[in-house]
């Protein structure tokens, strides 16, 4: 059975770092920590999904790491299927599956690992990646894996959080370079029009066409005009 006051306190924490800047990496490393602690497993760990595979990104404790690197490598295993269907895997005796993934029990059996659960990261259909429980023994009672899986959730608010994070800063990117390039367009045409005696939208023309026929951008080329001193 779960501990409901460390789980309580788990979401609280994760809810106040979702709303600071914070290390994807960090957090997913924090949440095998505190999933492990919260449903007293023997480990945990995350892979999250590089072009359609699964990728290792923690595991806890360190001899667990070799078996979340199995599933990366040989993309086999419970937690390749609960990603791929989009769907919880609870393996209570892993054995029961050796016919199904030879490989995968036998690298599981060299951690004592004989029992996990696997839970897709994932918003409707869409799968991220895994949140992966391993315990020596476990039955999976119906209120471990309903905290388990509001954690996961969590999980998955962060990366959803990142992802629209780094969009937007990427898109404040490239705003700031194009007001930059506005900037000096501007003063590129300025100062060809007050060398040439020609309106600002001549000048622009001129420029304009210049980029053309040297298969030159018009910022690069407003940038040798103010800054290197080129005239046309």
């Amino acid at each position: 059975m779960h501990d409901h006051k460390l789980f309580v306190q788990t979401l609280s924490e994760f809810v106040r770092t979702l709303v600071r800047p914070y290390d994807v990496d960090a957090v997913l490393n924090d949440l095998a920590i505190r999933v492990a602690d919260v449903l007293h497993l023997s480990g945990a760990g995350v892979s999250l999904a590089n072009d359609g595979q699964l990728q290792m990104v923690t595991a806890i404790p360190a001899h667990l790491v070799a078996l979340e690197k199995y599933q990366e490598m040989h993309q086999t295993g419970p937690c390749v299927e609960a990603f791929h269907e989009s769907r919880v895997a609870l393996i209570p005796d892993l054995e029961e599956h050796r016919d199904q993934w030879p490989g995968y029990v036998e690298a599981a059996r060299s951690t004592g690992t004989s029992a996990l659960a696997c839970l897709p990261l994932a918003l409707d259909t869409d799968a991220f990646g895994t949140l992966t429980l391993y315990a020596e023994e476990r039955e999976w009672p119906e209120d471990d894996v309903a905290a388990a899986g509001l954690m996961a959730d969590m999980a998955t608010g962060y990366l959803i959080n990142a992802s629209t994070h780094h969009q937007q800063l990427e898109l404040n990117d490239q705003l700031s370079h194009a007001l930059d390039s506005r900037v000096v367009i501007e003063q590129a045409k300025g100062i060809i029009a007050e060398s040439r005696g020609m309106s600002i939208g001549q000048a622009f023309e001129l420029i304009r066409n210049h980029a053309r026929r040297h298969n030159v951008k018009v910022r690069d080329l407003s940038e040798a005009i103010v800054h290197m001193g080129l005239r046309l």
